[in-house]
């Protein structure tokens, strides 16, 4: 049985991971609006989540959520304040991000299970 404040002390510890995903995810908005790139903004989202699922397992959804809610934001803050105007095709694009980041995540996540099983992670 976990005590309550070891759940706590690993909230506190994943708080970084939470500011890379929002990170990564302003980055992949902020290249998808400047370069329109579907499949480059694609890599941007899958190879961060796989590593983020990755070095923290366990609920990897949450790294599809954080980083895949910032492309729409991005998109949405582009068309309000730059000259440049992202199409409506790319905004509705934005939302497809969230396919890559789910296999991602969850790959990332099942090739830790796959090490911890091994004997080569800690888990």
């Amino acid at each position: 049985m976990t005590h309550p404040a070891d759940s706590a002390v690993k909230k506190k510890f994943d708080l970084p991971f939470y500011c890379a995903a929002a990170a990564f995810g302003i980055l992949a908005g902020w290249v998808d609006v400047k370069q329109g790139d579907l499949l480059f903004t694609a890599l941007l989202v899958l190879a961060p989540c796989m590593v983020l699922g990755a070095l923290r397992p366990e609920r990897p959804w949450r790294w599809v959520v954080t980083l895949g809610v910032c492309l729409p934001l991005v998109e949405l803050l582009a068309y309000v304040f730059l000259a440049q105007k992202p199409y409506r095709a790319q905004i509705y694009e934005s939302f497809l991000a969230f396919l890559p980041g789910i296999a991602g995540a969850y790959g990332g996540s099942l090739g830790r299970g796959v090490l911890n099983n091994l004997g080569f992670a800690k888990p």
